[in-house]
Parts: structure tokens; sequence; C-alpha cells
């Protein structure tokens, strides 16, 4: 079991295998302008298979694999495929917008991989074009389709924006009133890449719940699971579940199980904070996995207490980074 010094266990890894998207969500990347990882920066598949053997073998259990877009890595179906054989991980599971992931949605299947977390802020195609920059949400809401035909278990994630889609959650609890699927909605965050952010939250956990309420006043709370970033709730008659993810606010921050490794290697053991090892680095130094072991035990032992103690250890102003480069 692997335990941080505040004695919360750590069994979740977060696996960016990409900075790389084929959409430009305004809140996660800049439009133009991006500065990708070159091929010899970005995490080699060895790498990646060393990494989360020495970190399963550590007490890992859940990997998720995020970007970027994970699919747009060419090698993406041999390295799950090789992933969903470590001896000791119990979940393998993929954050994807969709756009690529339908013809696909069998061979997941086969691999294993039960759960997707499907990102999609909109049901409305202009609305997704003016917040992705892209014209794609028949591909998205294709691979929705194919999820629901093969059985998985789907989180939609939809980041709340002001004036950009919040004519949407209503339509989007809707999709719980038929299908069977877990409807998020998430805070928006300060990874836009740009380093210009707003001084207050216009819409958090407590608005959003409150717009829900009043159209569906006999909502329910529902059991959280174990280590969960969202407050759940269900809508009585209806099939799937709906939650809101605390992730501006971080109330959920002391109960966090996760560590997150973006595209270049870089360990992050917040997702607030700007990297605390270098884990590409240590490989390239040909350190044995004794030696990256006990650096990964250092640097977990050395864990804030949440996002608000990382932010502030940072400095004021100092959250630049886009939300592709480190794995959301």
């Amino acid at each position: 079991m692997l335990l941080d010094n505040h004695k919360r266990i750590i069994n979740y890894m977060r696996l960016a295998v990409t900075d790389r998207c084929n959409l430009r969500c305004f809140y996660c990347m800049p439009e133009e302008g991006n500065e990708w990882l070159s091929r010899k920066d970005l995490l080699s598949y060895e790498e990646i298979m060393r990494i989360s053997s020495l970190l399963v073998g550590m007490g890992i259990e859940k990997i998720r694999i995020t970007g970027g877009e994970p699919f747009v890595r060419k090698d993406i179906m041999s390295l799950l495929a090789d992933l969903s054989r470590l001896e000791g991980l119990h979940q393998l599971t993929i954050t994807t917008n969709g756009v690529l992931t339908a013809p696909i949605v069998p061979e997941l299947k086969k691999l294993g991989v039960n759960t997707v977390n499907l990102s999609l802020d909109t049901l409305d195609r202009e609305r997704f074009l003016n917040i992705t920059h892209r014209d794609e949400l028949p591909k998205v809401l294709q691979t929705l389709e194919e999820l629901l035909k093969y059985d998985f278990d789907i989180k939609v994630n939809a980041v709340v924006m002001e004036g950009k889609n919040i004519e949407d959650i209503i339509p989007l609890v809707m999709l719980t009133r038929n299908l069977p699927v877990s409807v998020r909605f998430i805070e928006e965050m300060p990874f836009n890449g740009t380093g210009i952010h707003y001084t207050r939250l216009k819409w958090d956990h407590v608005r959003i719940l409150d717009v829900i309420k009043e159209a569906f006043p006999t909502l329910t709370k529902i059991a959280d699971p174990d280590f969960s970033t969202s407050y759940n709730y269900q809508i009585p008659g209806h099939k799937g579940t709906f939650g809101i993810i605390a992730a501006y606010t971080r109330s959920f921050c002391g109960t966090c199980n996760r560590i997150r490794i973006t595209p270049e290697g870089i360990l992050k053991t917040c997702l607030y904070d700007g990297g605390v090892m270098n884990i590409k680095q240590l490989i390239n130094e040909d350190r044995t996995d004794d030696a990256i072991r006990q650096s990964l035990i250092s640097a977990i032992n050395h864990r804030a207490r949440d996002g608000w103690e990382v932010e502030k250890q940072r400095g004021k102003g100092a959250v630049r980074e886009s939300m592709a480069t480190i794995g959301g």
C-alpha cells in the first residue's frame, strides 16, 4: 500500500500520453500558438510501461489514460493492450473527447476497458463549435452511442462556463432520464495556458446545483464512492445519475488518492503543483528501479495537504499551464 505523508492511500494514477489534441477548447489551451512537445521529450512507449509497472507494483490499482487527446497518439492501442496485462492493475480507464473513438469502441471492450469519461460540454452544435473551435459534435455523439451499445460505464464530463454553455446544464441532466450514464458538471479551472484567470468563480458547485434543483426539486443525494471527486445525485425515475465536481473550490482534496504523470514524465502529486519530480530524466540517467521507487516514495511523502496550500506555495499568478500539458 502506498501512503502519503498525510496517511492517505495513493492507488490511482492519471497518465497523460500526449499533450496534443484535435480540439481547441478555450478553457484547456490557447486556440493558437501551442508549443507541442517534440517526440524526444514525450514519454516513449517503453518509458510509460516502466513507470506504470513500477507504480502498479507499489500499490497503484487504477490507471486513467488522458492527454491531450489519447487517441491522437499512434501507438495508443498497443500501449493499452500492454497496460491491461499489468499484474496488480485492477482498472484501466480512459478520458477522451470522443472525436476519434467510435470506431475503436469494440476493441477497447475486448482489452478490458470498461469505463470511459467522455468530455462533452454542450449538446448544441453551434455552441460546441464555439467552445472547441471544431465542428465535431456528431462524431462525439456517435461515440456516446457506441459506448452505450457496448455497455460501458460512461461518465459525461461538462465544464460549466459563464456565457458558453449554461443553457446546456438542464439538457445534459436530461441525458440521465433514459440513459444509464453519469453526467458530471465540473467547475472551470485556471489551466487554459494563457495565465489569464478570473478573480472569482461565477459558477461554483453550489450555484450549479441550485439551477438543477430549480428544474428538478425532487432530486436526491446519493452515496459518493470512496475517494469521489464529485457530489452525486439522482432524479427519481431517471436511469442515470449526475454529479458536480468542485475542481476549483477543491473541497475534495482531503481524500485525494491520485497522482499525475504528465506527457513529458513529470510527477504531479497535486493538480495545482508545478511538478515535483522528473521520472523521465531518472530513466534517462539509467537509474535502477529501486532508485526510482525511492524517489517516488520521497516525493509522495512530501505531498501538500490540499490544492490551496500548493497554490499558495507557488505564488500569486503562477498557474500558467494548459490542461493539455498536465493531463487533467
